[in-house]
């Protein structure tokens, strides 16, 4: 689905998405990544929602978002709240949905102003929707 019939780079903006990939400023990506507003979009090195760890959360505290939208792939899954522990501990909130319904939320938060990261779980291998 495409949400945007411009791009602008001044902040990264999701302008697509379907079940193998997203779209950031018309530029596709085929892997798990990180995106927020003003810093260039980031692989992030998670397979699978099974394969998330405390340390792929601990790598986005760094970036010190007000709140991290998760898309989880197709469906919407939670994570065990030991692993967004050190999110919780600095008052980040941490909010999980499925991919397409956190890219749009991504681009509305972004939208407002708010320093928001996305973080995009993309399965290898997906067929598109």
């Amino acid at each position: 689905m495409k949400l945007h019939a411009s791009t602008t780079k001044q902040y990264q903006t999701v302008t697509g998405y379907d079940d193998s990939g997203v779209e950031i400023n018309a530029e596709r990506f085929q892997y798990s990544l990180i995106v927020m507003p003003e810093t260039p979009p980031r692989a992030w090195d998670v397979p699978n929602f099974e394969a998330l760890t405390a340390a792929h959360f601990e790598q986005i505290e760094a970036d010190k978002p007000d709140v991290v939208i998760l898309g989880t792939g197709e469906r919407q899954r939670f994570v065990h709240p030991r692993l967004i522990a050190s999110l919780s501990a600095r008052h980040i909130g941490v909010e999980s949905m499925d991919s397409k319904a956190a890219c749009r939320t991504y681009n509305v938060l972004m939208g407002e102003g708010r320093k928001v990261t996305l973080a995009l779980i993309i399965e290898p291998g997906k067929a598109p929707a």
